[in-house]
């Protein structure tokens, strides 16, 4: 792992490291949060953030304002890349949905993507244990979140790995990402085009058949652009009522799909996660 920088921010200090990844077979960048302590001496509860479409690591590091409630809390805060990077593949970089910037949080099986876009094991396996080994972090205490992409990431990675995550919450996911034109690109490109497999990939399929958590936060804007047709919160809610799985959907009116709602919320989120971590 290599320092890309490091600067100290409300008594702690977020810095951007970079490794080669064996998950996706390239060099991987993602930022680190470690609020005031003395050193590796004293372990903290971790939350992920993952990044929505065309994002790197850098948009919710500058943008979002976790550090000060991070500190606060005394919450390490981990945001990844949102796909592999430098690969230059057939048609990779044309769209702002797939390829570059937009891998989905899945393990493609559809060549040539399925030898390098394994985001589903990069944030949920490789990334936690390289935290694991350079930072004070609790193994044991770790959640996820993510926004709109990410909210979608963070969604599935709870749900197939629970053992892993205590908590999850997210802003705007992409709640039912097989009937929605976000999803349905992702997930044919990177799996194929039998829907039966993007069961594993959607978390109100996953939900539906019977994958279980102990509650989920969902902040939705009102005035989010992509709400009807590409985000689908009301397809969670029904899943979540149909099979008691717990869920906290919040509509908040006025808000967009912006970082400027998440700056608003993510204190709230940050608070969650320590509450039950």
């Amino acid at each position: 792992m290599q320092i890309a920088w490091e600067k100290k921010c409300f008594g702690g200090v977020q810095g951007v490291y970079r490794h080669a990844s064996s998950a996706t077979g390239t060099e991987m960048q993602f930022s680190v949060f470690v609020p005031p302590g003395p050193g590796m001496s004293t372990r903290h509860p971790v939350v992920t953030f993952l990044s929505g479409l065309t994002c790197t690591e850098e948009n919710f590091t500058l943008k979002a304002g976790a550090q000060r409630w991070a500190a606060e809390l005394g919450l390490v805060v981990v945001a990844p890349d949102t796909s592999p990077r430098g690969l230059d593949l057939p048609g990779e970089h044309e769209a702002s949905d797939f390829g570059s910037g937009a891998g989905f949080y899945v393990d493609a099986t559809r060549a040539p993507w399925s030898a390098h876009y394994r985001m589903f094991t990069y944030v949920t396996e490789e990334l936690p244990a390289l935290i694991a080994d350079a930072f004070p972090v609790e193994t044991e205490r770790w959640g996820i979140m993510g926004h709109s992409m990410g909210g979608h990431g963070a969604l599935v990675a709870a749900l197939r790995r629970p053992e892993r995550f205590g908590s999850v919450s997210a802003f705007a996911p992409i709640a039912n990402p097989s009937d929605v034109p976000w999803g349905r690109k992702a997930l044919s490109g990177y799996l194929g085009d039998d829907p039966e497999t993007w069961r594993a990939w959607d978390a109100s399929r996953l939900i539906e058949d019977g994958a279980r958590v102990p509650h989920i936060l969902v902040d939705q804007g009102t005035d989010d652009p992509f709400l009807a047709e590409q985000l689908r919160p009301d397809a969670l809610r029904a899943a979540c009522d149909g099979t008691g799985q717990p869920l906290e959907l919040r509509m908040q009116p006025g808000y967009d799909h912006s970082y400027f709602t998440i700056a608003t919320f993510i204190g709230a989120h940050l608070s969650y996660h320590a509450a039950r971590l």
